[in-house]
């Protein structure tokens, strides 16, 4: 499972000293924390052992094996932590055909203080993502900010691509394996659901992650995501060489 989910060192999955997760979060912010995308529960572990834990901790993920892995090893160290399984297609963790290629999040509008989206939104599609942050802005508290992951490149410099052509894809069997969306594009997709960007990290290998996080309109000031210097370098996952849909299940 953790090589689903990328790291596999012991040490990313534990807390140790009890510090938050994220600590350049607003005061408040654990109050009601949704992790979409909560895969094998690294982050809900960590939290459960920071202070101040969650007040609430929801966590949804399309990979069934997890879930149930998490529900019943994690949710029993703190029944504040509940797990639930976002039930739509994958190529590679949910490949029924027949399931939708997205769905609303299980949350009630304007609840979410903390939303947690780290290395999801880099394996969406750009109709999903669309879907996603519409629903981000449904969920998300007047000050609930998303922290989020995102491989970002610059439309201009690929003349071919169409208007609606937003994002390069680099796995011509499973789409989902790495989405690099144009970064214009996704800050107005943003701007059109009412949020904006409040911190951009850029990543330390070129062309790797950026964490953003994302609050709505009015909610501290925007920032603009600056030009990508990181020095070159590789990072590729963990090749799984078994069924990856079937690890976890009976």
């Amino acid at each position: 499972m953790r090589q689903l989910v990328g790291p596999t060192d012991p040490e990313m999955f534990d807390n140790p000293r009890g510090e938050p997760v994220f600590a350049d979060v607003p005061e408040g912010a654990y109050d009601n924390v949704f992790d979409f995308g909560s895969g094998c529960g690294r982050l809900a572990r960590q939290m459960m052992q920071q202070s101040p834990v969650p007040a609430r901790y929801r966590g949804i993920d399309l990979h069934e094996g997890m879930v149930r892995w998490c529900h019943e090893n994690l949710t029993p160290a703190n029944p504040g932590f509940s797990f639930a399984h976002h039930n739509v297609f994958n190529p590679g963790f949910n490949p029924d055909p027949s399931l939708p290629r997205f769905a609303p999040f299980p949350i009630e509008d304007g609840a979410v203080t903390l939303m947690i989206a780290w290395s999801v939104f880099t394996h969406t599609t750009q109709r999903q993502t669309e879907h996603y942050i519409k629903e981000t802005a449904r969920v998300l508290h007047d000050r609930g900010i998303l922290v989020s992951t995102w491989f970002l490149f610059e439309k201009k410099n690929f003349p071919m691509m169409q208007d609606f052509q937003n994002a390069l894809y680099i796995n011509e069997f499973d789409p989902t394996n790495a989405t690099i969306f144009d970064r214009t594009w996704l800050v107005d997709l943003l701007a059109s659901a009412g949020l904006q960007v409040t911190l951009a990290k850029p990543p330390g290998i070129r062309g790797f992650q950026w964490v953003l996080h994302i609050s709505k309109k009015g909610q501290g000031a925007p920032v603009e995501l600056g030009e990508d210097v990181a020095p070159y370098g590789r990072k590729p996952p963990p090749v799984v060489t078994r069924d990856p849909s079937r690890i976890g299940r009976p």
